[in-house]
């Protein structure tokens, strides 16, 4: 989970109060977090540091001194700065003047959207200065998926002649000097002898141009999103006007987080100028792209609901009361016996999918200490079920049939579920929202977990013989939800002579002493080789397959050695 490092001083300044530490860690449960490490105290109170982990990854705009300050006194029934003030919202029209970035055509497959506004008003002081950094380095890495997704640049805004252009280059004909270095490199040299171009650039290096971010004057901002330029964008103490810009490759995600930042900043006492930003192409919200944006959709729940999950007989007050608290605009309409909410997110927030989400604020907005313990009022006696029971019986025989037992996760990466496995993408779930691309997707079989652990098992004494019993999940138009939770055996022999007669004659094995007759019948499954895989049925249905691990799937994993494996649908055959 994220953690925060925040000035004492800072901190307590924004909360417009200081608790003591006890308070304070009891309080920070409003806040999805808890305290992490006390300060120094015998440092001055301008140098103490308190580190804060956060408990939800849904909340981004809480990785931040302000973002948690502002949740613990919005809950103490605090105000803060209005934001409609400086909100842009859609049919907006506006005169920019020349504060306008240019966007190139040619960075619509590189990296296409950016974003752009200006904070001024008074000097940027120390704290500040780090919490905006680590605020940059927290919405980068980990919504940002280390840059790749989103990426942030601070600059001096007094240096910069408008209008700017955010264009393609090419990387060996271009130079600046980037920060931390005095010499100009090309943009090429940077990818490999910069410390910061070893760190991301992974993100461009297989690009024939890269991002160049450079004012009317041709004066370099930065090479988005590996580096600033040493010039026009070195931010020092006491500069007064910055401008902020975020690149990446998703509008929604780069709007919501220069919301986070502006907010921030409003909060802090500065104020908050927009810059436009023309695209050349669509972006979802139109070529040009205003920030501050409030694009937020509303959300709706009933009170009785409400009551129902939580075990409470909130009133219609008591609810508004409560998701105020928490950040909120909320209207209430009469809907017979009942009534319903009308939630409005804060412009910081986009993490309001469905009614359980308000119910959830509802319940910290009230303060989980107000909720009493009660025991159950309902006696029943626990059984295992039937799935249960044949997941167990299914484990002892492959541990007897000479398998070793594997527990893996059940989200990873599109390479290993997709791409690795030669599979058409179009049943895999994605998350909408993962903290990286290595847990982007949730697998859709055993197999590939297998697989995977195999490829890192090429000095072990062959033959290899694993399995598991675990979840898998896949898209299905017949479930209501429109996925699809299955419990799966997957099994994987790696040995030279490992061949298809194997696999048939231990799925028989396992399928006998399950009590289950079984058929098999020709199948194509590009995981396996033609003609030397079989699909294995039950009462005419299908509930598993079986084959030779095709030769491409074993190179895309670096397996040397021949491969048999298979996969059966345990909660299909405990319903027979």
């Amino acid at each position: 989970m994220p953690k925060i490092e925040v000035n004492e001083k800072l901190f307590f300044n924004l909360l417009d109060k200081k608790y003591d530490y006890d308070t304070l860690e009891q309080k920070l449960t409003y806040a999805k977090a808890e305290l992490d490490e006390k300060p120094d105290m015998s440092k001055p109170e301008n140098e103490r540091v308190i580190k804060i982990e956060l408990n939800d990854t849904n909340r981004p705009d809480l990785w931040s001194t302000n973002g948690v300050a502002r949740q613990l006194k919005l809950h103490e029934g605090g105000k803060t700065v209005d934001y409609n003030t400086f909100m842009s919202r859609k049919g907006d029209i506006k005169d920019f003047g020349n504060r306008i970035v240019n966007v190139d055509a040619e960075l619509k497959d590189i990296r296409p959207y950016m974003v752009a506004f200006v904070i001024s008003g008074k000097p940027i002081d120390d704290p500040m200065l780090k919490d905006i950094i680590q605020t940059q380095e927290k919405l980068a890495w980990n919504f940002g998926r280390k840059r790749k997704s989103i990426s942030m640049g601070v600059y001096r805004i007094a240096d910069i002649s408008f209008p700017v252009k955010y264009h393609a280059v090419d990387p060996d004909k271009t130079s600046f000097v980037p920060l931390q270095c005095t010499e100009p490199m090309t943009c090429r040299q940077i990818l490999t002898e910069h410390p910061k171009g070893k760190d991301f650039g992974w993100i461009l290096q297989d690009k024939k141009k890269f991002p160049l971010l450079s004012d009317a004057k041709n004066e370099v901002l930065s090479m988005a999103p590996i580096i600033n330029s040493a010039t026009l964008g070195a931010v020092q103490v006491g500069d007064k006007g910055l401008m902020v810009e975020l690149t990446g490759d998703n509008m929604e995600n780069l709007i919501l987080s220069a919301n986070i930042v502006a907010c921030d900043f409003a909060d802090c006492g500065y104020k908050i100028e927009p810059i436009c930003v023309k695209h050349p192409y669509e972006t979802g919200f139109g070529k040009d792209i205003v920030v501050p944006f409030y694009y937020q959709p509303s959300t709706k729940a009933k009170l009785s609901r409400i009551n129902k999950l939580l075990g409470t007989d909130f009133t219609q007050e008591k609810v508004i009361d409560a998701l105020t608290r928490m950040g909120s605009t909320v209207t209430a309409l009469k809907d017979g016996d009942d009534v319903e909410f009308t939630l409005f997110p804060a412009p910081y927030r986009n993490d309001f999918l469905h009614e359980v989400d308000i119910i959830e604020d509802v319940m910290i907005g009230a303060g989980l200490e107000n909720f009493e313990p009660e025991t159950p009022s309902d006696f029943t006696i626990g059984r295992l079920l039937p799935i249960t029971y044949l997941s167990r019986k299914a484990k002892t025989l492959m541990v007897g049939l000479g398998y070793q037992e594997m527990i893996f996760n059940y989200v990873g990466s599109k390479k290993d579920y997709i791409d690795n496995m030669l599979i058409d993408p179009k049943h895999v779930i994605e998350i909408a929202n993962p903290m990286s691309e290595n847990y982007q997707f949730v697998r859709s079989d055993i197999l590939s977990s297998l697989l995977r652990a195999e490829s890192k098992s090429a000095n072990a004494i062959f033959p290899h013989k694993i399995f598991e019993i675990g979840k898998v999940a896949y898209l299905c138009e017949e479930e209501n939800t429109g996925t699809r939770t299955r419990q799966n055996l997957g099994f994987l022999t790696a040995a030279n002579n490992a061949n298809f007669n194997d696999a048939a004659s231990e799925v028989s094995a396992l399928l006998y002493f399950l009590d289950h007759t079984y058929e098999v019948t020709e199948s194509d499954d590009p995981r396996f080789i033609p003609g030397r895989q079989a699909a294995v049925l039950a009462n005419g249905k299908k509930i598993g397959i079986f084959g030779e691990i095709h030769p491409q799937v074993l190179e895309n994993w670096s397996i040397t050695v021949p491969c048999v494996g298979g996969e059966i649908d345990l909660e299909e055959m405990a319903q027979h």
